[in-house]
């Protein structure tokens, strides 16, 4: 009986150490781990153009993309780049304001469903039509792109 409740103990204590290292990484929707408190996040300073000039990039934290909002050039690629090593998964669509998650591709976007395993990156595109393009991870309530392309 004694084995049978030394097992249990450290079945539970290993249960409690893989639900605390969950949740530490996790992080409020619309924080950063660098944000400082007070501080507005940035709205497009990250972006940064790829030496043709014909590719944009975003980083993404563990919940949020580190920017909104990007603007673009028509035949722009984009490139995502996942700074931590969290799961997400982006799709054409957008989280709206109740939280309510809504696929959708708008006409002339390119199709987007790309896995990301963390600490890796990929490229969206081209962005061949001028318009506004939104873009989700499906598993982080609120993380939202918008994508304007001019």
């Amino acid at each position: 009986m004694n084995t049978k409740r030394i097992k249990i103990f450290a079945l539970i204590l290993m249960l409690l150490a893989f639900v605390s290292l969950a949740l530490a990484s996790c992080e409020r929707p619309g924080s950063s781990p660098n944000s400082v408190a007070g501080s507005t996040p940035s709205s497009g300073s990250s972006a940064t153009s790829g030496p043709s000039g014909g590719e944009t990039t975003v980083h993404m934290g563990p919940t949020t993309f580190k920017q909104s909002t990007i603007s673009i050039k028509k035949g722009d690629n984009l490139t995502l780049i996942d700074d931590v090593a969290v799961i997400h998964i982006i799709q054409n669509g957008v989280w709206d304001s109740s939280g309510n998650a809504k696929p959708g591709k708008e006409n002339g976007a390119p199709t987007v469903n790309v896995n990301f395993n963390g600490n890796d990156q990929h490229m969206i595109g081209p962005f061949n039509a001028a318009g506004t393009f939104h873009l989700y991870c499906t598993i982080h309530p609120g993380m939202n792109l918008t994508v304007t392309v001019q």
